[in-house]
């Protein structure tokens, strides 16, 4: 099992990575360690991994796995919150509660504060990055905690990259709108547009005056042998990206 971990300054109670597609026991377009239920998958193939993930990392087998619908609906996680509820974050103060986002082309975000008494994993595409889903999710989480946004460390891992994201007119107008900054986010390739995930993640992160921005380098489209991608082959599996206080 390849698992990427971010190098940043958490805590060291703070264990965060990135799953790959190494290892696993799924077949066909899903070979290797597909952990999503919802891509036509063999069901028994997720399962197995999503227990050998947990046995990898000494962590329970019940993890809470959300619905994923592409929203900004931040989900707090408790000991018996129930897998499946509809969210595309998850944030929690519980040890041994990871928050999980699946990711297959789409940027999974991590973060934490310098003490490490909180946890948040985020999975924006560009929906959920265009509709705010990291501002409001760090708003609610610095409201409800009464810290400083000033505090927090953040991860932006492994998604398709700057040169293979292309994007429509509508999707670049859609940003540009919010922020005019966002231009610097877009390159033209022909007549559409190539679009930087991390870069628009940045830019929004940016009025919050983060302590700190890591980012992984790694690209999910080109790197076929290390990542699924959506982009690149349609019927595909899906990655993990968790973070959890140890």
């Amino acid at each position: 099992m390849h698992l990427i971990k971010p190098q940043w300054s958490a805590p060291q109670h703070i264990q965060a990575f990135s799953t790959t597609r190494s290892g696993g026991r799924s077949l066909g377009p899903y070979k290797g360690l597909n952990l999503g239920d919802h891509v036509n998958d063999i069901s028994s193939a997720v399962v197995q991994n999503r227990v050998l993930l947990a046995e990898h990392l000494a962590l329970p087998d019940d993890l809470c796995w959300l619905n994923q619908i592409h929203s900004t609906i931040l989900l707090r996680l408790e000991q018996q919150t129930a897998s499946e509820t509809e969210a595309d974050a998850s944030w929690t103060t519980l040890k041994k509660q990871p928050c999980i986002v699946m990711t297959a082309d789409c940027l999974p975000v991590l973060i934490t504060d310098k003490q490490g008494s909180f946890v948040c994993a985020v999975h924006a595409g560009w929906r959920g990055l265009c509709d705010g889903i990291i501002e409001k999710s760090i708003h609610s989480i610095c409201t409800e905690l009464n810290i400083n946004s000033t505090e927090l460390l953040v991860w932006l891992g492994p998604c398709i990259g700057r040169s293979a994201f292309q994007v429509g007119d509508e999707v670049r107008a859609e940003f540009i709108a919010q922020n005019k900054l966002a231009e610097s986010a877009f390159t033209a390739d022909q007549e559409r547009w190539l679009a930087d995930l991390q870069l628009l993640a940045k830019l929004r992160l940016a009025p919050l005056n983060v302590a700190e921005i890591s980012t992984s380098e790694h690209c999910t489209f080109t790197e076929a042998d290390l990542f699924y991608s959506y982009r690149r082959d349609g019927i595909t599996g899906r990655m993990a990206s968790l973070i959890w206080i140890d």
